[in-house]
């Protein structure tokens, strides 16, 4: 059996928004470990804290209780220095896409290979070719975003993700724009090449349509983590 290591493990996360008066839990007690190689799916309802859960694994947001650990590296009570150097070993996908319209697809993604030194940029624009190519955009490097389909600007947004070799991917809501096969298509891709790649996927949906990519399901609910061991099982008999 291979021995898979932890990527995450938050024991006992608690989070709250606002000050004094104000102030509201969100996350509440969160005991979770993520571990190399797998794609975990976490759904739950509108306002269960499923994107709070997630900015915070990524270093998008700093913890304020309990332990949050990513990499190695405590994230509870760190540096924002520290936070910013976990973030490069992370790979991003988010609903909206983000890319840049006044650049080419090949350019977006040439953009995450750059924030790591030691590449010429022949070699950054070679590898930012290369992955494109997997996502089948081989033919599209040149386009804008403005003159690619929403199942394409996904892609490069897969592309962007991937391309530094990241140990976790976060796609928050990736297919929430795209239709049924566009959205499982580009689930199945991030699956495909996040295991050739040895990394973690976790993907925060409300898309029924694609639970089947996950090795396990976990749940949210009012800031709750629910069977968050066992629940493949429970929704795929």
């Amino acid at each position: 059996m291979i021995n898979q290591e932890n990527v995450v493990v938050i024991k006992n996360l608690n989070h709250y928004f606002g000050e004094g008066s104000l102030r509201k839990q969100i996350l509440f007690d969160i005991n979770l470990t993520l571990k190399s190689g797998e794609v975990v799916i976490l759904k739950g309802p509108s306002g269960s804290g499923k994107t709070t859960l997630l900015t915070l694994m990524g270093g998008l947001r700093s913890p304020q209780s309990g332990s949050l650990t990513v990499l190695g590296q405590e994230l509870v009570g760190t540096s924002k220095n520290k936070l910013v150097k976990i973030r490069r070993n992370i790979g991003y996908i988010f609903q909206a896409h983000n890319l840049l319209d006044c650049l080419t697809a090949r350019q977006n993604v040439q953009m995450s290979v750059e924030l790591h030194n030691g590449l010429s940029a022949q070699e950054v624009k070679q590898k930012s070719i290369k992955m494109l190519e997997a996502v089948g955009l081989g033919d599209r490097l040149n386009y804008y975003p403005k003159n690619l389909s929403g199942g394409q600007k996904q892609r490069v947004a897969i592309a962007r993700a991937l391309v530094s070799h990241p140990k976790m991917v976060l796609a928050d809501e990736p297919t929430a724009s795209l239709d049924s096969k566009s959205g499982h298509d580009v689930v199945q891709l991030m699956q495909q090449l996040a295991k050739e790649q040895g990394c973690t996927i976790l993907i925060v949906t409300h898309d029924n349509r694609i639970l089947d990519v996950a090795d396990r399901i976990i749940e949210l609910e009012d800031g709750r983590l629910i069977n968050a061991e066992n629940y493949q099982s429970t929704v795929l008999a």
